[in-house]
This record gives C-alpha cells, sequence and structure tokens, in this order.
C-alpha cells in the first residue's frame, strides 16, 4: 500500500491509484480525482458518486453498472456519457472506493 499525495490530501492508494481506505475521501478530493481524468462534476455525476458510496458502505463492493443502473437509478447509457470510457472505474476512482471486480 502506497500513500500519495492528491490535492494536499495524503491517502492510502493501490498500483493502480485506487483509493484503499474510503473514509480517507472527500468532496474535495473527489473534484481533484474527477479533474486527473478529465471530468467536470455535475449533479448527476454527484448522484452517481452518492450511491456508490452508500452502497460500498452498505455492501462492502463497489457496485457495478448492472447494480447503479438497477438500484442506483443511473442507466447504462448515461453512466457512458458521465464516465466515458471505462464508467464503472472511473466512477470508483472518483468515488474513492476500490476498483471494481466486475464490469457489469
Amino acid at each position: 500500500m502506497t500513500v500519495a499525495t492528491i490535492g494536499g490530501h495524503d491517502v492510502h492508494v493501490d498500483a493502480e491509484g485506487f483509493l484503499t481506505q474510503p473514509e480517507e475521501w472527500d468532496d474535495g478530493l473527489a473534484e481533484v480525482l474527477a479533474a486527473q481524468i478529465g471530468l467536470e462534476l455535475t449533479d448527476r455525476h454527484w448522484m452517481a458518486i452518492r450511491f456508490a458510496r452508500d452502497d460500498h458502505a452498505t455492501n462492502g463492493e463497489t457496485p457495478t453498472l448492472r447494480r447503479m443502473a438497477n438500484v442506483g437509478g443511473v442507466p447504462t447509457k448515461e453512466m457512458f456519457t458521465l464516465f466515458p470510457g471505462k464508467p464503472a472505474k472511473k466512477l470508483a476512482y472518483v468515488a474513492g472506493l476500490p476498483k471494481p471486480t466486475g464490469c457489469v
């Protein structure tokens, strides 16, 4: 486990840069992480982020795209618009959660 300084925050990250201790995350860090991957967060981004963090806290896993659509209320197509390319990974990164284990 590596400690990295991101936007003035010292956080524990894995080899791919995902936070390993979600409690080190805050809204300001989310803005910095989003900017690093070329995103500007909107209200819809924040809705997805809040759901993902709450769901992770409850279930102990980063939600998949399918769970985001079925339970989180963010359709898969919209997830690709909000977090282009690899939406589940990008959402997890910005939300300060572990990299998802499945893509669906």
